[in-house]
């Protein structure tokens, strides 16, 4: 017996064995259960997704002698003849190559015939978006009075090409992209019915691969077979022509660290292999992509399809890149997958990319310049909040990822600096100098160990490593003990009448978002005001107080004020000044002044 291949052999026969379709499926059982057949149905979807299954499917199940909850038995002699080609009241056409006129005029001319053996006569029309303007109006007045022995069913993946016409007459059904992990399940039971070792990640790649499209999946899985029973990730790669995943870490390492003769390397490497650069081009965007969605999305697992290492090695690598660098290499990226396709040497457009992203000073697009423009000052950041004097740094060690900055702020001692005001205690006098505070030490923002290679990111232990958490290690002064000083050294209401509006406010709360979002939305529609060297924030939010009491959050917001003004400032809260007071004895002084000039004679004893 001639071998049949994988995606013929496990094609699902009931909608029970249907994927990812159940909003399909259900619908359709119920009207068969009912005995509500339409005369015309329209099924539209991405590839591969079971438009052509679900309509044989159907096909059988309007046709059955022995219907079961919806589902064609497959026992039946109609079920039996279907599936075996011996009953022809089942038509299947391609419209692909049958989009003439004349197609469409014999359709016609058979409806008028009762069906030979079945109850339907079922006509089954694939890519139904191919057919000419000249077709489309000859079946119109058909499919929309069609005889009640007549069942369409159109199936296509591009219905905005179906007049509107024809699809106000067909009741239409939208197929999903299947999940990656539905096709993962039902890759492993043919796997098992197959007898072959299939592991998980291998699974979930074919998954990705496949981009939601079963048929895809399976088929694939039929090529890994091919090659191994035993299918691991290294199988599915081979097989797919895919780089390994090792390769992409460090393709992006080495545009972390500006290798780009490293980078080159590896493209030769692949390219001898004959991997196709057009693909490679495409898993480095989808790469980025993934990226982008760690530093953009609350929860990426949910949206990033990997393993758990890998996903551990995309989030570590994450840390060392801003947002716009990687949303500059998705844009270098894509444009060089837009030039392959017309290009002589898609390796060469491939290679120039990486140079781009390796020394983006070459690219003179906006995206590079804004890229550049945010490295350099995060770097200038980092430098003046850690005290480190802006010079030339030496040059770091290869296999360190960048930016070295970070590391070399770390291995000096920065000056102390100065512990900001809590929001409970009244601040300090402005003419009083404060001292700094020796064991509060400003902290780098992503360390990372210098023995980690870069070519290695997997193992990268930056991820675990937080600003927040080394702060709270680090022992801060307790503002009470200062609380008796400032409350005998300062006039607070002075403070609040000198305050001046900070316009500057609302840049300080967007670029809070760069530490924290949820800092940021705790200041949103605040007001801020400047009185001497404080920074005095207006808030009915209790959150925005309890985050200025924190020592972590509050060096946050003065690391988001300082970078936006080039100042450290003392944070508090603001208050609306009140009046000033009298004391007992300026009362009475007053009272006495008012008797003595109404001619009472007071005296001083």
């Amino acid at each position: 017996m001639a071998y049949q291949v994988l995606y013929r052999k496990y094609r699902p026969k009931s909608f029970d064995d249907v994927y990812g379709q159940d909003h399909v499926t259900q619908t359709l059982r119920n009207e068969l259960r009912l005995n509500r057949v339409h005369h015309a149905y329209l099924f539209t979807g991405s590839r591969g997704t079971g438009k052509t299954t679900c309509a044989k499917i159907l096909s059988k199940a309007v046709n059955c002698l022995d219907i079961r909850d919806g589902d064609p038995c497959g026992e039946c002699a109609n079920c039996r003849g279907i599936d075996s080609g011996e009953i022809l009241d089942v038509v299947e056409m391609d419209a692909a190559s049958n989009r003439g006129i004349d197609d469409i005029r014999a359709i016609i001319d058979e409806v008028a015939f009762a069906p030979a053996r079945a109850k339907y006569r079922v006509y089954i029309i694939d890519e139904v978006h191919m057919l000419s303007r000249d077709a489309w109006n000859a079946l119109l007045k058909t499919l929309e009075e069609p005889p009640a022995h007549v069942v369409f069913i159109l199936a296509t993946t591009e219905v905005n090409k179906i007049p509107e016409t024809i699809l106000s007459r067909c009741q239409r059904f939208d197929f999903h992209r299947i999940s990656p992990a539905d096709i993962s399940e039902r890759l492993h039971e043919i796997a098992a019915k197959e007898s072959v070792s299939l592991t998980d990640e291998a699974a979930l790649l074919i998954a990705v691969i496949a981009d939601g499209a079963m048929r895809d999946a399976i088929s694939l899985l039929d090529r890994c077979i091919g090659i191994s029973t035993n299918v691991d990730a290294d199988v599915v790669r081979s097989a797919a022509g895919l780089a390994a995943q090792g390769h992409l870490f460090e393709i992006v390492n080495c545009t972390i660290n500006k290798n780009v003769t490293r980078a080159l390397e590896i493209v030769d490497s692949l390219y001898k292999d004959s991997k196709d650069m057009g693909s490679l081009c495409e898993e480095l965007q989808s790469h980025f992509r993934s990226l982008m969605l760690i530093k953009t999305v609350s929860k990426p697992r949910e949206l990033v399809v990997m393993s758990d290492r890998e996903f551990d090695a995309a989030v570590a690598e994450a840390d060392y890149l801003s947002l716009p660098d990687i949303l500059f290499a998705m844009d270098v990226l894509g444009r060089a997958r837009a030039a392959m396709r017309e290009s002589v040497s898609p390796r060469t457009e491939l290679e120039m990319a990486l140079v781009k992203l390796c020394a983006p000073e070459l690219d003179k697009t906006d995206e590079a310049l804004f890229a550049r423009v945010t490295a350099l000052e995060k770097a200038l950041r980092l430098l003046q909040s850690n005290g480190v004097p802006v010079a030339q740094p030496s040059a770091p060690a290869p296999e360190l990822p960048k930016p070295t900055v970070e590391y070399k702020a770390e291995e000096k001692k920065p000056e102390p600096v100065q512990e900001t005001t809590p929001a409970d205690p009244e601040p300090v006098k402005e003419t009083a100098p404060e001292k700094p505070e020796p064991e509060q030490k400003a902290t780098p923002e992503k360390p990372q160990p210098a023995e980690t290679p870069a070519q290695q990111p997997i193992s990268a232990p930056a991820v675990d490593t937080k600003p927040v958490a080394q702060s709270s290690a680090v022992p801060t002064a307790k503002p009470e003990h200062k609380a008796p000083a400032r409350r005998q050294n300062v006039d607070m209401d002075e403070l609040y009448r000198n305050a001046k509006p900070f316009e500057l406010w609302p840049d300080v709360v967007a670029n809070l978002r760069n530490y924290s979002r949820a800092i940021s939305a705790a200041f949103e529609d605040t007001n801020a005001y400047v009185s001497g060297d404080y920074l005095l924030i207006e808030t009915n939010h209790e959150i925005a107080f309890e985050l200025l009491k924190k020592s972590a959050q509050r060096e946050e917001i003065r690391k988001a004020v300082q970078e936006v003004t080039g100042k450290v400032y003392k944070l508090g809260p603001y208050k609306q000044p009140e009046e000033k007071k009298q004391s007992k004895d300026e009362v009475l002084d007053d009272f006495i002044d008012k008797l003595k000039s109404s001619g009472v004679n007071v005296t001083e004893d």
